[in-house]
Formats: C-alpha cells, sequence, structure tokens
C-alpha cells in the first residue's frame, strides 16, 4: 500500500479506459477543479447510492467548476452495465489492475466486518485547477457523502 496523499502532494497522473473503452486523463482535466473519487465494485448497493448522489449533484458541482470521475477495479464492461442500468451520468473509469488506486493511497489494508481485508478503500480527493490535491478523505461513507462534501467544499 502507498502512502496516503494529502493537501499540497502532486495528484498521481493517470489515464484509464472509462466505460466505452475511451481513454480519461487526470491531464485531461488540467485548469480545472476535479473530484475524483474511488469505490469499491459497481452495481453493489454502497457503490450505486454513491454513483447515484454523484449523478444526482453533478450539475451543482459543475457549475461550482468541478468535473467528477469515478474509479474503479471494474472492467469497462461492467463500468458500461453499472451506468446504463443506474442512468449515471458521472464518468467512470477501470483500474482492474489497481495501479491507480494503489497510487492514490485507496487500496490496501482496511477493516470490514470486524476482520482486516485488503481492497478498495472508498476514497475521494479534490484536485485543484494546479494539479494539486486540496483535500483528501479516506474511509469515506458512500450514503450522505456527496452532501457532506458539498458542505465542505462550500457550493
Amino acid at each position: 500500500m502507498s502512502d496516503r496523499l494529502k493537501p499540497g502532494d502532486a495528484a498521481p497522473a493517470f489515464t484509464l479506459p472509462d466505460a466505452d473503452g475511451a481513454r480519461v486523463s487526470l491531464a485531461d482535466h488540467a485548469g480545472r477543479k476535479v473530484i475524483v473519487y474511488f469505490y469499491p465494485a459497481a452495481l453493489t448497493p454502497g457503490c450505486t447510492k454513491q454513483a447515484c448522489d454523484f449523478t444526482d449533484n453533478l450539475d451543482v458541482l459543475a457549475e461550482a467548476g468541478y468535473d467528477v470521475i469515478g474509479v474503479s477495479p471494474d472492467k469497462p464492461e461492467k463500468l458500461a452495465s453499472f451506468r446504463d442500468k443506474e442512468s449515471l451520468k458521472v464518468t467512470l473509469v477501470a483500474d482492474p489492475a489497481k495501479e491507480v488506486l494503489t497510487a492514490w493511497g485507496a487500496y490496501g489494508e482496511k477493516v470490514m466486518y470486524g476482520k482486516k481485508v485488503t481492497g478498495v478503500i472508498r476514497s475521494t480527493f479534490v484536485v485543484g485547477e494546479d494539479g494539486a490535491i486540496e483535500h483528501a478523505f479516506y474511509n469515506v461513507r458512500a450514503t450522505g457523502h456527496v452532501a457532506k462534501l458539498i458542505r465542505d467544499l462550500k457550493i
């Protein structure tokens, strides 16, 4: 597991396939604020709630100057099913090798149901226009997280 990112750190670069296989890079969003969130698995209850919350608030976030990218270890085909089934508008990208998850400190040891396991650590980052981490939130809850993020960002 890599070290956790903190405000002021450079956001690790990435280029990953989206639900349709198109390449999405963090660099594509240079000069814009980006919310990058990491979630364990498409089509699961918590991850669905979180993705729907981001979709429901996408206009509010966009008006405030934020782009949103969701990253999971799922394959693009599963992301496409997730997007279509839930009518998601947020950009979802696939990291089956877990390299980006690891680089961002969003993959590693965690406690789940009282047991230590290795997996995706639900995390959200706000990247500034300059490519630096402005906020790093680890072990976030799926439910209510987007509303809290909007409050924290004073949107």
